[in-house]
């Protein structure tokens, strides 16, 4: 399938030196909102009690609200949970309450708003110290792949794509952060999850314009380093956009009708997505032709034969 037919490469290095002072620019706009403002941490990082009620009929989600606020709880997050029956109910953290005494407290609170009968499937505690060492392996998870991902690239290609693709995986997650910063999303680990998966799919991305540009080297022989990388790029064009658009087609369908439990996932990866997709032609390739790729640096060695005598 071909939704862009070129007659020539389009001249995406002709703008190499804007793209990387402009993604510099929000990376460190991103950094500045998330050192100022943070993240908004889910229960999963900060601790916390999960609560999950069952009703006879479909639950209305803003009366629940409503009546936990009443009694105390006007902080608690109240979603679906796998149908309109089931409801997950998260309150933060609260100092000197026990754990059973807040599910007992909410559950007696919707039974006497409520004339249906409700039930607790179960209650779980989160303690502060369990959230912050998620933070920990979260933050040593993204960094393990990142290194992961830097060695791979530079003994498959060659060191200056390596450092380009790192550097535009670093980007993509730096804005995504920055994005759930502005916007004060809730940071769970569905979206650590999402972070990582974003990772890979940018990733993929880049390798497969990597593995072009290696190809195009090896064959136009007196192209510009350039033209030849303008080459790789739009002859990936088509694959690139048509697997972009279709992931975000699943994305927006999880997004509007996947519920609350997942918002935060869908608008990672949502967003993640779009900004891989600018990261891979622009960043990774602009950075590697920055540091000074060159077209003897993916070409590969030639080793001489001996000569051999055969003279009796």
């Amino acid at each position: 399938m071909q939704l862009f037919a070129f007659r020539q490469a389009v001249s995406f290095m002709r703008f190499k030196y804007v793209a990387v002072i402009f993604s510099a620019l929000l990376v460190v706009l991103c950094l500045g909102l998330i050192a100022t403002k943070g993240l908004n941490w889910g229960l999963d990082f900060t601790g916390g009690t999960v609560i999950e009620v069952n009703f006879t009929a479909a639950a209305n989600l803003n009366h629940v609200r409503d009546k936990l606020s009443v009694v105390g709880f006007p902080d608690a997050v109240v979603q679906f949970f796998g149908s309109s029956q089931d409801v997950m109910i998260r309150i933060p953290l609260r100092e000197g309450v026990a754990q059973a005494e807040i599910g007992n407290t909410v559950v007696n609170a919707l039974k006497t708003e409520f004339a249906q009968s409700v039930s607790m499937r179960r209650v779980e505690f989160v303690g502060p110290s369990v959230g912050e060492e998620l933070k920990q392996d979260g933050g040593l998870a993204l960094l393990v792949a990142l290194l992961g991902i830097l060695a791979y690239v530079a003994m498959r290609f060659e060191w200056r794509l390596s450092v380009g693709a790192v550097l535009a995986l670093g980007h993509d997650v730096i804005l995504t952060l920055g994005l759930f910063s502005l916007l004060q999303i809730e940071f769970d680990l569905t979206v650590l999850a999402a972070i990582l998966a974003l990772i890979g799919y940018s990733i993929n991305d880049t390798i497969v314009v990597f593995d072009r540009i290696r190809e195009s080297f090896r064959k136009l022989r007196d192209s510009s380093v350039d033209e030849t990388i303008n080459m790789a790029i739009t002859s990936t064009l088509n694959r690139t956009v048509i697997t972009s658009l279709t992931t975000i087609l699943v994305l927006v369908v999880l997004f509007f009708l996947g519920g609350a439990l997942i918002h935060g996932f869908a608008t990672a990866l949502l967003f993640g997505i779009a900004v891989g997709t600018y990261s891979s032609v622009y960043v990774a390739s602009g950075i590697a032709v920055l540091l000074g790729l060159n077209r003897a640096d993916l070409l590969p060695v030639v080793v001489e034969a001996d000569s051999v005598d055969i003279t009796p």
